[in-house]
């Protein structure tokens, strides 16, 4: 699919583009890379690139604005959508080998570390065959699943999201030319329910929008928080059946699906309450996360991590299986077919 300059002219309802960056000057964060990319621009002549960061963090806006900034014939594949060989034979190498009209063509793969191993392999063939007058821009979350010889043939670099203070600016810019009405303190809110993620922080700003006024609803107040009530529980006193009951009804409140923000704030204040025992704390973060994106019910998946991380270091006291708990409940719920599994 060919993607044209005068299609920048489409109007856009969704916020996320309609404030889309087109030139660099209105891109945010990564200060450390404009001026690479401002060389680039204005030499016209773009390497092979790799732009690697969590979600929502502008990766693929400053691929398109690269693109859009130059005199160049491009092409845009999302590679979680058109991820195999045939996709490399075809499409890519199609476009890689045909005639232009301009100096240079540009195919950015949005999303490549969904792309399988063996067009991986395939594809690292064509950017060498047709790098004289194509060249590839990447972008993905995990850059450790793409293989070396493609990130050899790149220059690589970490995309990471602006501070809270620029995402708030930017969202406080947007909702005045808007002309929404909103308090100082939503803007707070919706950054820490949303950050790093800004794509999220906009559409969640978005949605909270009625006959021009911002009104926050409880739930994004719950989101916003719910990590930092979580490590708060965790650092307090108490026995572990206490502690499991009150995470447990923040985890249900916040109703929240993807816990990867949390598991990273535990990760970063580990210290603050896993006294002696970082290391393990450490082993059963990673293995809760591992879980994280293979089960169906995350909520279920955290709370089993915290179990075990409370009966990881083998203390007789908290044999779960002498005194039913909470977790017992749950399951034995569970198996009689109770629909309402949650703390009242």
């Amino acid at each position: 699919m060919f993607e044209f300059k005068e299609e920048e002219q489409i109007h856009h309802s969704l916020w996320v583009e309609k404030y889309r960056p087109s030139k660099l000057n209105d891109y945010v964060g990564n200060e450390h890379l404009k001026n690479k990319v401002a060389g680039y621009i204005e030499s016209e002549d773009v390497p092979h690139l790799l732009f690697f960061g969590k979600a929502g963090t502008g990766k693929t806006t400053l691929a398109k604005l690269i693109v859009k900034s130059i005199d160049c014939d491009y092409m845009v594949i999302n590679a979680s959508d058109e991820n195999n060989v045939e996709t490399v034979r075809t499409k890519v190498k199609n476009f890689a080998s045909s005639m232009g009209f301009k100096k240079y063509k540009i195919i950015i793969l949005d999303e490549f570390d969904y792309m399988t191993p063996n067009a991986q392999a395939i594809f690292r063939i064509l950017m060498e065959t047709f790098s004289k007058h194509c060249r590839f821009i990447l972008t993905c979350n995990y850059v450790e699943k793409i293989i070396d010889p493609i990130q050899s043939r790149c220059q690589t670099f970490a995309i990471t999201p602006p501070s809270k203070k620029d995402v708030a600016k930017r969202l406080n810019e947007i909702l005045q030319s808007e002309g929404v009405e909103f308090e100082m303190s939503d803007l707070a809110i919706l950054v820490n329910s949303g950050y790093p993620d800004i794509r999220r922080v906009l559409n969640a700003a978005q949605r909270q929008v009625i006959n021009k006024k911002l009104v926050i609803d409880k739930q994004s107040t719950i989101q916003a928080n719910y990590a930092e009530e979580v490590v708060k529980v965790l650092q307090g006193s108490g026995d572990a059946k206490s502690k499991f009951v009150s995470v447990r009804q923040i985890i249900a409140d916040s109703g929240v699906k993807d816990f990867t923000p949390l598991y990273r704030l535990l990760y970063d204040r580990v210290d603050e309450y896993a006294n002696n025992k970082v290391g393990q704390t450490i082993q059963n973060i990673a293995d809760g996360q591992y879980k994280d994106s293979m089960v169906v019910d995350k909520e279920i998946n955290v709370m089993a991590w915290y179990r075990d991380w409370v009966t990881g270091d083998g203390n007789p006291s908290l044999d779960w299986s002498v005194a039913p708990t909470e977790a017992h409940a749950v399951i034995q719920l569970w198996q009689k077919g109770t629909g309402d599994m949650r703390v009242s």
